[in-house]
């Protein structure tokens, strides 16, 4: 197999917040702040240590937040270097070597679900590519200054699979709460449980949200969305699809923190450990 290594990250941030109003009504999402930086922001920064130089953001309502933490602001710059607080202006400047592009997520049927702004991206995505796909309310901090997508990547091109994904140890006593991953006898992804109890659950692996995936992946993710559904459109209902179709996916254990900023509590507690640990306050 000839792996192309991706240049492409997916990151979807659309949506409305529902589960962090009132604020999330006038503060998008993914600019909730973790510590001094939007939480958006530690994704983009993995992703660019792990050699990504075009993401795609999935936006709704025009994400004029985002845009702007991602643009350059001339008058605060200059206001800045006449100050001589040349570390914060270095710090407000946006990412160099990546570009940046926002795309509107398609509802046409009013769908919704993590596979819909995916599917939303299908333009972008070449047959012969590879693209990195993160869902934008939570991140893996890594203390040591690596990478967790760099290393998934890497994983994936040293045993040849088709694709990879990012799980997470959790405690036995939280497994309850999330989507527990199975292996198969290879260790490959084989699929996942939702919110086992501990007797049942196949591991203590959670699902991070965390993919890399090929061109191919979006003929999967058109049946799916082409498929009536009942419920939420899950992009781990595609998942399950392409493992059905022989397709073989590397569970990646992550080093990093995982910080899971989608609720109060989960983002309070994300805050608190930065904090604690005098990680990146900038």
């Amino acid at each position: 197999m000839n792996f192309v290594k991706p240049t492409k990250a997916i990151i979807p941030v659309a949506g409305y917040g529902t589960r962090r109003l009132p604020v999330a009504k006038s503060v998008e999402k993914c600019m909730m702040p973790l510590l001094n930086r939007p939480i958006v922001d530690y994704i983009v920064e993995d992703c660019i240590k792990a050699g990504i130089t075009d993401i795609y953001f999935v936006i709704t309502n025009g994400a004029p937040q985002l845009k702007s933490y991602y643009a350059t602001s001339p008058v605060l710059e200059e206001y800045l270097s006449k100050k001589g607080a040349f570390e914060q202006l270095e710090a407000i400047k946006p990412p160099q070597n990546v570009n940046f592009h926002y795309v509107q997520q398609e509802q046409p049927n009013g769908e919704y679900g993590t596979t819909v702004p995916i599917w939303s991206c299908r333009d972008i995505v070449e047959p012969d590519e590879n693209v990195v796909i993160i869902m934008g309310d939570q991140t893996l901090y890594r203390e040591d200054g690596g990478s967790d997508v760099a290393d998934m990547i890497a994983s994936v091109m040293s045993e040849q699979t088709n694709a990879g994904m990012v799980a997470v140890p959790v405690p036995d006593d939280q497994v309850q709460y999330y989507g527990i991953i199975a292996k198969d006898d290879s260790g490959h992804f084989s699929h996942i449980v939702e919110k086992p109890s501990l007797d049942v659950a196949p591991s203590n692996l959670n699902n991070a949200s965390i993919y890399l995936v090929p061109g191919s992946f979006w003929q999967y993710v058109q049946k799916d969305m082409d498929t009536p559904h009942s419920h939420e459109y899950y992009i781990t209902d595609v998942l399950n699809e392409f493992v059905a179709d022989n397709h073989t996916i590397k569970v990646f254990e992550a080093k990093g923190k995982y910080l899971d900023c989608g609720n109060l509590e989960g983002w309070v507690e994300a805050n608190n450990y930065m904090l604690e640990h005098k990680l990146d306050n900038k």
